[in-house]
Formats: structure tokens, sequence, C-alpha cells
């Protein structure tokens, strides 16, 4: 499984989720279908979060994190303008996203920031959690662009 692109796993899930969300949908309503798929998300992102950090003896730093990026970006899945790299941040901009783009061709468009952009900072909690994430605006929900902005808090320490 490890060896999937993240890309296709992404899409696997959201072939599954669609259908859960569909029926909560039905017998809940939206606001309780996104509710739900959203903590499905977000708890799915900081379990993926522990299983890269346990492959590493040390808590991971911003160069650990920018070394398992490809895992997000095979098969040009995003294309990344670098900004800045220190041990304290880690600055890029998403140009182009592949995962927006797929969701909005499988109709998932509305939720698609559910299904990938909310498990950004998420998985950052199993990974590390004195590495934050801030970031203002996203393709999925129609900007030119998504800001990432990662800092180490506490210096890392």
């Amino acid at each position: 499984m490890k060896d999937l692109p993240i890309l296709e796993r992404r899409r696997i899930e959201a072939l599954i989720l669609k259908h859960v969300y569909d029926v909560i949908k039905e017998r809940s309503g939206a606001d309780e279908a996104e509710a739900v798929i959203g903590e499905t998300c977000s708890r799915s992102a900081i379990e993926q979060g522990k299983t890269f950090a346990d492959e590493h003896d040390h808590a991971p730093t911003l160069a650990d994190f920018a070394a398992i990026m490809p895992n997000w970006t095979k098969e040009d899945a995003l294309q990344i303008e670098p900004l800045e790299m220190t041990d304290e941040k880690m600055d890029f901009n998403v140009t182009r996203c592949r995962y927006a783009e797929m969701y909005k061709e499988m109709g998932l468009g509305d939720i698609g920031h559910l299904l990938s952009c909310n498990r950004d900072g998420d998985f950052c909690i199993g990974y590390n959690p004195d590495i934050e994430l801030t970031r203002t605006q996203t393709i999925m929900k129609g900007a030119s662009h998504c800001d990432f902005r990662y800092r180490m808090k506490n210096n890392g320490k």
C-alpha cells in the first residue's frame, strides 16, 4: 500500500466516502455528513502522520517532512513553488493541485477540502505536533494557489 501514490489512495478513498457522505446526508443532513467525513479524514490523517513518524528514531523535523513530500507530489499530483526552507520554517505555494481536479471530476468538489486539504494540518498532529501549518487559501476553494506555511513551534523544542 505504501508504494501506491497518495493521489491514487485519495481517489480510492473518495469512491467509498462519496457513498458514505450521500447516505449520511440523506439520513441526517448535509451538516452531519460533512462533520462525519471531516472527522473521519482527520483521524486518518493523524494516524498516517504517526505511521510516518514511527520511521524515525527522533521527533521528525521540517527537513524530515520535506524528505517525505514526494509521497504527495508523485505523478505530478502537486506543482510546488518553493519559497523558503530553514530549520524553523518551510514555505511553499502549490500552483497546481491534481487532488482538487480529481475531486471536481468525481463530483466531489464541494467536499474536497474535507477529503484532502483539511488533512494537511491534521497530519502534523500525528507526525510531530510541534509542526504547525498555516494556510489562508486553497485551489480547492477557488484560489489561484495554496499557500502552505509550516512552522516549528517552540523552535522545535
